[in-house]
């Protein structure tokens, strides 16, 4: 998850940062001693912000009311040695108000129990990075195919968003220098085969939807950061930097789309 901790004292913000590290491992954590330069660094949907409320220069009450104008969907927890705040916190509809000293048991309960579900959690069993280079994760860990090609044809399957495609397109994308041979259709069976059986061996059935000749993916099951930026999912637009499935010729069309979009959302920045 996308987190910021905003607290004076530099105590509890190693407090916090070392407990995150171990309950959100691989989550992006931003940490700081001053509220002002925290919405300075506004640059981007924020998951969960850990908010002190008071303060010098803005108490946390003030930040999490800009942080929320910004990002409505950001689970506010507040952190605070007095239980005065409450009402405040109820109120505002926070996510969690933890009083100090707080363990990392009161943490987890908090993350466990938000509001606003984080954009980067999901319960789809594979994650698929398209945003930069396109790698295929499951339980956090890249999925190694015996083939490289096997990677390549579940690259580009999934650029094709769920729609099947037939054996030449599918020799022409990834044994391009390939004759639509029966030949060239057998590897192509070999490299669909592979990637089936790769994530059998990780306990997911149904990645490849097959009819008459013609393979697909199936969307259900990925968490795919362009299938998010297309719906729309404010955290995935935000990841999305101008790079698309670089190591991918066959990626050129979406590429421009996705520029062209890119453009237009941006031009009167």
């Amino acid at each position: 998850m996308y987190i910021i901790g905003v607290d004076d004292r530099i105590s509890v913000i190693n407090t916090l940062e070392h407990i995150l590290e171990k309950i959100d491992t691989g989550g992006e954590h931003r940490f700081y001693t001053d509220p002002l330069r925290a919405v300075e660094e506004l640059d981007k949907p924020i998951e969960v912000a850990f908010l002190d409320v008071e303060m010098p220069g803005m108490d946390g009450i003030e930040l999490a009311k800009r942080i929320v104008k910004r990002y409505p969907l950001c689970n506010i927890i507040f952190l605070t040695g007095f239980s005065e705040y409450m009402e405040t916190a109820f109120d505002m509809h926070v996510s969690g108000y933890l009083l100090k000293p707080f363990s990392e048991k009161k943490v987890r309960d908090a993350l466990q129990h938000l509001r606003h579900k984080p954009f980067s959690i999901s319960h789809k069993p594979v994650r698929v990075q398209c945003f930069g280079s396109f790698e295929v994760f499951v339980n956090e860990e890249p999925v190694k195919f015996k083939r490289h090609k096997s990677k390549d044809t579940l690259a580009y399957l999934i650029d094709r968003k769920g729609a099947l495609c037939n054996m030449d397109m599918l020799i022409g994308n990834i044994e391009p220098d390939k004759p639509l041979d029966d030949p060239s259709k057998s590897k192509i069976r070999v490299y669909i085969g592979d990637i089936i059986v790769s994530f059998l061996a990780l306990g997911i059935e149904g990645i490849i939807v097959k009819s008459s000749g013609t393979f697909g993916v199936n969307p259900k099951l990925l968490d795919c950061d362009y299938y998010r930026y297309l719906d729309g999912d404010p955290y995935a637009i935000s990841r999305y930097t101008g790079e698309y499935m670089t190591q991918y010729s066959f990626a050129e069309e979406t590429r421009a789309f996705l520029e062209r979009r890119y453009f237009d959302e941006h031009k009167d920045d």
